[in-house]
């Protein structure tokens, strides 16, 4: 799956890609620095209802928001950044494993490179790409 898209239709794009994968939980986001990462998963927060205010995890390395489904059942979405930590064993003491498998719970990781063997098989691989035009493309593998 592919969509092209500028930063006005991010809300539609969002709800577009809810459609399609929402019912996965582990998403692996990469895409070079400004390549609207942290902006992207914003803009799924929005569309899935959250209320708290989204900030990039580049310092917390973590980030949590919950919304509710349409049962009225409290969910989790966490936010992961992992570009600041060395090595697996350092984002295990994070508390990034205990995220990734926490039931229910929505995982978008950036920078998922040092957690590749913590990753379940059925994770799906987020591209944002800058086009020249300034728009931004995503690919979904």
């Amino acid at each position: 799956m592919e969509w092209t898209f500028t930063i006005e239709e991010l809300p539609k794009i969002a709800q577009s890609f809810w459609a399609q994968y929402g019912a996965q939980q582990i998403f692996t986001l990469e895409g070079a620095m400004g390549a609207g990462k942290t902006t992207f998963v914003k803009a799924l927060c929005a569309a899935k209802g959250v209320e708290d205010t989204t900030a990039s995890p580049t310092f917390s390395i973590i980030n949590q928001y919950n919304y509710r489904t349409n049962g009225g059942v409290t969910r989790n979405i966490y936010h992961l950044d992992l570009y600041r930590l060395r090595d697996e064993e350092e984002a295990i003491g994070a508390g990034v494993e205990d995220t990734l498998y926490q039931e229910g719970a929505i995982c978008f990781v950036e920078w998922p490179d040092i957690i590749q063997d913590l990753l379940p098989a059925d994770t799906i691989r987020l591209q944002l790409t800058v086009l020249p035009d300034q728009r931004r493309q995503l690919r979904v593998s």
